[in-house]
Formats: C-alpha cells, structure tokens, sequence
C-alpha cells in the first residue's frame, strides 16, 4: 500500500498563505460568517443552550469565546460549545460526494485554538483552507458510512491538519496529532439512523474537540500511534475496509493546488443537503397556486443517496423532533409546500404537528430514481409532482440548489443570510460591523477582540 500518511503529513507541512488564491480566501471569510450567523441563530435552542452550561463548568479569565457571550474557557471546550451551535440548525456548509461532510464545523474549533494562542488571522485562514483541503479531499476517496462509521471522522481529520498548522508543527508533531485524533476517536453512524437526538447536531463538534485536544497534548510532547492510517489495525482497514476507492487524491494533494473550499455548498435553507434542491423546487411550484388546501397528490422522486439518508426510516414519514424533520426529505417538501418557505421556526413542535402539513405528508409518495441517481454528486437532483384537486399537474426538477459550487450565492447573498439569522439580537450597525471584520480577518493580529465582540 501506498505511504498515504507521508503523503497527507507532506501537504499539510507545504501550505503557506501566500500561495492561497483571493477566492479561497474570501471564501474562508464567507464561511467564518456563515458559521458565526448560524451558531447565534441557534442560541436559544435547546443543545446549544445545554452545552453552554456545560462551558460555564470551565470558564476561565482567558482563553476562547463561547460566541455571543463574555465565557471565556479552553479552546478544547469551546470548539465543542461552539460547534454544536454552528451545527445545531443544519445550516452551515455541505460538500457531497463519495461521503458527505459539513466542513465548516471544523471553524470553530479552529477559531478557539487560534485565539486562546493570540494567533494572527491570516493563520487562522491558512488553517482553515489546509483543513478543507484534507477534508473534503478524503470524501472523494473513500466511503465511512457505506462501513457503519460517520462523516465527522473525516471531518476531525480535517481539524487536525488545520491544528497542525496553526502551531507550526514539525512533520512528526503532525503525523502525531493525525494519529492522536483519528485512532481513539472513530465515530459511529448509528448517530443518523432512525429518531436523531441532539447528538446528530454535536458529534462533528465532538469529533473537531478530540482534535484539538490531539494538537494540544502534541504541543505539550506527546506522541501518537504509528501507521494510523496504513497500519494493520489503522484507519483504511478498520473504517474504509481495506482500501481507497480512488488514492490517486491523496498522493497528488499539492500546496499550489489548495482550493477545495470552492467546490463545497453554502446552504440557502436550513436543512439537510440532500433536500435543498427539493425546496427550491416546492417554491417554485408555489408560483402556480396560492392555497396548499388544493394540493391532491405529491409524487418526490429523488436519488440514491438522499432516500438512504432523509428519506427509508420510518421516522422520517412522521418526525417527532427537531432533529429528525430537519433531516426528512418528505416533511420538508410537505413544510414547504404549506408555508411556501422553510426557515428555522419550520421545525418547532407546534409547527411539526401542524395538521395541514401532516395532510400533504399522507398525499406523499417518494421514489427513488435511477436517471436523478446518476447526476449525483455532480448535481443534488430533485423532482417534484403536485396534482391538484381540479387535476392540474405541475412539475418542477431542479439539480443545483442556490448556494451550490455550481450555483454559487455572492457574498452579497451570504452577508443577507447572516443578517437574517442575528437580526433579533444585533442593530444594523453591529451586524456591519461584525461583517466587514471578518471580511478582513486575514489582515487581523487581534482575534480575541473580533470573537468578544460577537457578544449578543
């Protein structure tokens, strides 16, 4: 087998800032403030809130920022405070493909590891790009779930390597950082099948902690596993069973090269990837009648991948929490359908019991469709059929949802986004503010005033 650790510990010891390209860094810019609007739109949900308890239990007078409060702790505990708001809603970024991943639940544990070492933020970009790289590389190689194991295994992977580079580490204080986050810490999928609980929305957070704290028991002296991804019992024969569906990827990963982060997906609704493009469809649909009291019949026919995640459970037919509608391709597009919207408030408990939207879920059928199969993941294709009661049929497919790679938002669009997400809890001149210091994080030597100065 090839020395894919070698290969992997190389790249992440060649990146340097000033081979980033303009785009990939305002797209770290972009993603930083996409993560920060979506973590406070969750502030008073129910696991952030939880988790924030759990921060007060280690505050300290220094350190990282639980964001939009003054709590300062380590930067092991707020990368998962932090994480778990930027994950709760389903809101932050995507990518798809061999495995799915979200890898802007890698920024906030970056972001704490940067500011409680008063690292400058054009270290912080570099970290971040270094860990999109890893990560969203990895997803085009190899499967985790099609083994049993979650997506943020990947993802941690990806916080790692960013660690590393924030601290400057040799090539072996990378390779054990790797080795220190991926072999204790494999994740289960078990944590995405039938009724979700909170965990679905801080396991990725959890997996970016454990990488943290690999960096900094690494920065202290430790050392990590040797062969943790070739070995016997390492990470291709244990998660990936035995092999790399395309290794070349790996090998070929160059610092000139670094600029994955522009192929991965800003979401425009608040919900699981897969039903993105199925809801700018339903909102389309809309255009041609106004009350969804006439609506007879609903035909979803989606691919592969999406009726294997959001749509063969049970569970996702008739959602009792939070966690599983927003992950169910049929409420959704029900949800959708009704409010001709999807927002946040779509997934409060009265509106999961909505007797409307439970109707349109009984008119629902779903299959699963070979020809929209084969245009995943180029594409997230998803067509929808609503027959009226007068016997109007009308049919909408759409294959890139807004805020995908190939359909991307402007940042016009996504600082929208962040004001829509804060606007209860910030004025305008705050949320300009926060805005343009982000947009200029490269050039900033003094984190911990942009991170306290999110405070709600």
């Amino acid at each position: 087998m090839e020395n894919f650790e070698s290969a992997i510990v190389n790249y992440i010891q060649s990146t340097k800032f000033e081979k980033l390209s303009r785009g990939v860094i305002d797209s770290v810019q972009d993603r930083i403030l996409d993560s920060i609007g979506v973590a406070i739109a969750a502030f008073d949900d129910d696991a952030p809130i939880s988790v924030r308890k759990y921060a007060l239990t280690k505050q300290q007078s220094n350190g990282s920022t639980i964001w939009g409060t003054d709590i300062m702790t380590d930067s092991e505990t707020a990368a998962f405070a932090n994480g778990t708001s930027v994950r709760y809603l389903d809101y932050n970024d995507t990518y798809l493909s061999l495995e799915p991943l979200h890898p802007s639940d890698m920024i906030p544990g970056l972001v704490a590891l940067a500011q409680e070492n008063n690292l400058p933020g054009k270290e912080l970009v570099l970290a971040i790009a270094t860990g999109y790289e890893l990560a969203v590389n990895l997803c085009d190689v190899a499967s985790l779930r099609s083994f049993g194991w979650d997506h943020v295994s990947y993802t941690g992977l990806g916080a790692s390597a960013g660690a590393s580079k924030l601290f400057n580490f040799s090539d072996e204080e990378t390779r054990s950082t790797l080795a220190i986050y991926s072999v204790p810490h494999a994740s289960m999928r078990q944590t995405r099948v039938g009724e979700l609980s909170m965990w679905k929305g801080a396991a990725a957070a959890n997996a970016v902690r454990n990488a943290i704290f690999a960096a900094n028991v690494v920065k202290s002296g430790f050392t990590g596993p040797y062969d943790f991804f070739n070995g016997e019992m390492g990470y291709v024969n244990q998660l990936l069973g035995g092999k790399l569906i395309n290794p070349d990827i790996l090998l070929n990963m160059k610092s000139d090269d670094t600029n994955r982060i522009l192929d991965t997906y800003i979401k425009k609704w608040p919900v699981e990837y897969h039903a993105q493009s199925a809801i700018d469809a339903c909102i389309e649909l809309r255009e041609n009648f106004q009350d969804p009291n006439l609506i007879n019949n609903v035909e979803i026919e989606t691919f592969k991948v999406a009726y294997e995640i959001i749509a063969k459970d049970p569970e996702k037919w008739d959602p009792k929490t939070r966690e599983t509608a927003d992950h169910s391709l049929p409420y959704t597009v029900a949800a959708a359908l009704v409010d001709n919207n999807i927002t946040q408030n779509s997934f409060d408990q009265e509106k999961i019991q909505d007797k409307l939207i439970k109707k349109i879920l009984g008119l629902t059928s779903l299959n699963e469709n070979d020809d929209l199969s084969e245009g995943y993941p180029d594409g997230i294709p998803n067509r929808i059929t609503v027959t009226l009661n007068n016997g109007h049929e009308y049919v909408s497919e759409v294959k890139y949802p807004r805020g995908h790679a190939n359909n991307k938002m402007s940042r016009l669009e996504i600082k929208a986004k962040f004001s829509e997400n804060v606007k209860n809890v910030y004025s305008a001149e705050k949320i300009e503010l926060i805005s343009d210091n982000i947009f200029d994080i490269d050039n900033c030597n003094d984190l911990n005033s942009i991170f306290t100065g999110i405070k709600i």
